[in-house]
């Protein structure tokens, strides 16, 4: 199974809103109001910021994509949280292409993209219930700390 990084052009965004709109891709976020709106109208201001100059380093943002189809699978990014004082992760992945091993492909892939730009740690706090604790665990990520809501999971680069 081969997948590559693609940086979306905003035409392509088509796809980032469809995985948002999905109940069952985004059925982790269902204490955090499920299903995410992300219209047409936000798509330049909010491309120029992610995919095109990526945050002056803030940001990375990517699409899975099959070379060989050409089929877009799923995002993979991160971000600097003030909050947090690190980058934290984000690989989500169209629940109907789960369980293919585009999951483990992207985040190995996110890693190296990350360490290729000079970013020491990356960070994921994950809901409980969420089965990509696993993922996390079997690609170098440990535990840091949990809460009532989520764990904080932490890969060095």
């Amino acid at each position: 199974m081969t997948i590559e990084l693609y940086r979306p052009a905003e035409r392509d965004l088509w796809f980032r809103r469809d995985l948002l709109a999905d109940e069952a891709t985004v059925s982790y976020n269902r204490a955090w109001g499920g299903t995410v709106d992300f219209p047409e109208d936000l798509w330049g201001r909010w491309h120029d910021a992610w995919a095109a100059r990526e945050g002056e380093g803030r940001r990375y943002y990517r699409y899975l994509r099959d070379p060989g189809t050409g089929e877009f699978v799923g995002e993979v990014a991160y971000r600097w949280d003030p909050g947090y004082g690190s980058f934290i992760t984000d690989v989500l992945l169209h629940a109907r292409l789960r369980g293919r091993g585009y999951g483990a492909a992207g985040l190995e892939l996110l890693c190296d993209a990350a360490r290729g730009r000079g970013v020491a740690t990356l960070r994921d706090n994950v809901a409980l219930d969420n089965h990509a604790i696993g993922l996390f665990l079997r690609h170098g990520f440990v535990e840091e700390w949990r809460s009532d809501e989520f764990v904080m999971l932490r890969r060095d680069l």
